[in-house]
């Protein structure tokens, strides 16, 4: 069968058409045009201040421009929201690095580092008790609860080097870690379900305004500028969507770079996704945001792990590193 002319040239402005379409068309557009493997992302991640840059990225188009659709889920901690990341309801998940450390060195979690989200900062990290409380010192506590958001993770680690510092043992001292959610946890001690309470921004502001009182910075001697919190994926993730996982990296780390220099923008961004009011946002103590990712720095939670017990045996941090060996 012979084609006219006429209907050949119909034909191929046909199938132009279609491909102009397919090229323009939603969702798309990105994974074509830039090779994604996939484009809607979903991370989990706390309701704290140091997670301020992926609101930024997301409110100032970063992903947008990399073809991503962030979306974000809150979450209580990391440890908790571990088995999520790992069944693959969560594609990144912002957790403390010592919840993480431990899932990996256990081999219960296979996991990549894709980018630091904060370290200490002088009273960022705090141990409060409540007014008029019968614990007026660290050494106070000696038989004593103390509030943490969960058990084994960054809250534990540095109290227990915190009591250290004063002369305290955790288990010779009998001093008890109690899980209490970081909203919760100014109430858990005005009602003495706790004597003390380890708490992060906001929560220490909101606390001290009420009359709490500051016992110990937690962030401070064996912990100054302490590693706090990262961004991980599964390596099963990694493996299958690198050019999805670089392009979120440099949103995000372009964001970082906002936090790192520009405390208005973190304030601004603050109340989007908690209910951390603007007030407070600007007058809070911030932690630092890296814009590196950096073994050495990681490493020190890993071998303090290891002094305090957390772990059995030495554990590299750069087997979590993209393109680090086990």
């Amino acid at each position: 069968m012979r084609f006219r002319p006429l209907t050949r040239a119909c034909l191929v402005i046909a199938a132009l058409s279609v491909l102009v379409t397919a090229c323009s068309s939603g969702k798309t557009a990105p994974s074509s045009a830039n090779g994604l493997e996939k484009t809607d992302i979903t991370i989990g991640m706390l309701p704290l201040p140091e997670v301020a840059p992926v609101q930024i990225a997301i409110s100032r188009g970063f992903f947008k421009a990399e073809g991503l659709n962030v979306q974000y889920k809150l979450v209580e901690g990391g440890a908790a929201a571990l088995p999520t990341l790992l069944s693959g309801g969560f594609d990144v998940l912002h957790s403390n690095y010592v919840s993480a450390f431990t899932a990996a060195s256990q081999n219960l979690a296979d996991l990549k580092v894709i980018a630091e989200a904060t370290v200490a900062t002088p009273g960022s990290f705090v141990l409060l008790t409540a007014p008029n409380s019968h614990v007026t010192k660290v050494e106070d506590l000696k038989g004593k609860k103390i509030g943490v958001n969960t058990k084994k993770n960054v809250a534990t680690l540095s109290t227990s080097v915190t009591l250290k510092v004063h002369g305290l043992d955790v288990t010779r001292d009998k001093i008890d870690f109690i899980e209490v959610p970081f909203p919760n946890m100014w109430q858990a001690l005005k009602s003495g379900q706790v004597d003390a309470a380890f708490l992060p921004e906001p929560f220490v502001s909101a606390a001290a305004a009420d009359g709490g009182v500051k016992l110990a910075d937690t962030m401070a001697g064996p912990t100054d500028s302490f590693p706090i919190a990262g961004y991980f994926v599964t390596s099963e993730f990694a493996g299958k969507s690198p050019k999805t996982l670089a392009a979120f990296q440099r949103a995000l780390l372009k964001a970082q770079a906002i936090a790192a220099n520009d405390r208005k923008a973190v304030a601004e961004a603050i109340p989007q996704y908690t209910k951390i009011n603007a007030q407070t946002a600007q007058i809070m103590q911030l932690p630092g945001f890296p814009v590196t990712t950096n073994a050495v720095r990681l490493q020190r939670v890993s071998d303090l792990m290891l002094e305090y017990g957390y772990l059995t045996k030495p554990f590299d941090v750069n087997s979590l590193l993209l393109g680090g060996q086990k």
